[in-house]
């Protein structure tokens, strides 16, 4: 990974007096940046509705009512996922570093996903250089789809807007079965290279046999339904989950308002660290009480990637001083309607397709 250097502008200022602002309003407020009752309440209902609909699937007597619960459960351990893991994952779904290191392993082991890998690399990679290529390892360079300017314009990258979409329905199924697995032989479309401790690599193993287990081998011998069936199921819910992901984080840093930025030849960045926050980040429905709870705040994906030390739980208290901030200082903040920021995706994945270096949109402003 290419470590890069920042240099002040106009967001050193902006994210000095946020970091001040938001100190006074916990300190009167009286409230820690952790986890709430809220929170609590999140853990126990999610986690609550994954054992739920996993005894339901199990003990399903009819292939309907088998296949509504696999993917109940599927969409349940998304949504913990969203509310619970990637919290725990900064340290702040609970103030005990123990329960939030074990929330955030026990949910993506059980995935069949390593914790150590996706920890350790999205907060030290994808969170200090977002979108800039080399740096973070988010960034893919995927012959299918281009997505980088430094990856070659083929002739069939003209139609990537129409047959990416179908490519998405395989981002869950990729992830458990190749992402990870394929980083022990140190190959992948990452621009980044990742080593895995050895122990981790065993992990990995087990958990992925593991997965596969409980979700495919066990319905299969318990219920009378054959494995077709539950192979099935198992791809019904991975396509589900795959759709409902993307959907939600591939609007928020692949879309044509957003920068995606270059260093020079000594690792230098034209700008401060929060800029970079700004500048490859869209937000979507930012105020809404149904995405906060639902998405775990992912819909303020900006307001995230400057405050990870900030449960989402807060995000909707401090979002009114978080724009107030920003328009003093001069920040444009990129939020606007989820429809708006999907458009925006597409209109990304047909310019990357058309033009060998297309440049970002000038963001206009919300437009709700």
């Amino acid at each position: 990974m290419i470590k890069l250097k920042f240099h002040p502008d106009n967001g050193t200022a902006f994210y000095k007096e946020l970091k001040q602002r938001l100190d006074e309003y916990f300190t009167n407020t009286q409230t820690s940046r952790e986890g709430n009752g809220i929170m609590r309440f999140k853990i126990f209902l999610y986690f609550g509705l994954d054992i739920l609909f996993y005894v339901l699937m199990i003990n399903s007597r009819t292939p309907g009512a088998f296949y509504l619960f696999y993917l109940l459960l599927g969409l349940s351990i998304l949504l913990t996922a969203f509310n619970i893991s990637h919290d725990a994952a900064h340290g702040v779904a609970v103030k005990s570093k123990f329960w939030n290191k074990l929330l955030f392993q026990l949910s993506f082991q059980l995935q069949g996903n390593n914790a150590y890998v996706w920890g350790k690399n999205h907060n030290e990679s994808h969170h200090l250089y977002t979108n800039v290529e080399g740096s973070d390892i988010d960034v893919l360079n995927n012959p299918a789809v281009r997505m980088t300017d430094t990856q070659a314009l083929k002739w069939f990258h003209r139609f990537q807007h129409i047959y990416t979409p179908f490519l998405y329905l395989l981002y869950s199924l990729n992830w458990f079965l190749f992402r990870e697995t394929l980083m022990i032989f140190n190959y992948s479309s990452r621009t980044i290279q990742i080593r895995i401790p050895r122990n981790e690599v065993a992990k990995l193993i087990f958990f992925k046999l593991f997965y596969i287990g409980y979700m495919i081998v066990l319905p299969a011998l318990l219920l009378p339904f054959g494995w077709g069936t539950v192979l099935l199921a198992f791809l019904l819910n991975h396509f589900m989950v795959s759709v409902i992901f993307v959907g939600v984080l591939g609007v928020s840093h692949l879309s044509d308002y957003v920068h995606h930025p270059k260093p020079d030849d000594n690792g230098n960045l034209s700008m401060s660290w929060p800029k970079l926050q700004m500048l490859t980040s869209v937000d979507y429905n930012s105020g809404s009480v149904f995405f906060n709870w639902t998405l775990g705040g992912f819909n303020a994906h900006a307001l995230h990637h400057l405050l990870p030390n900030i449960s989402h739980v807060h995000y909707l208290k401090i979002l009114p001083l978080f724009r107030e901030v920003c328009r003093k200082h001069g920040i444009v903040y990129m939020e606007m309607p989820y429809h708006r920021a999907l458009a925006a995706h597409f209109r990304f994945l047909k310019k990357m397709g058309q033009s060998a270096s297309p440049q970002p949109l000038a963001f206009e402003g919300p437009a709700y």
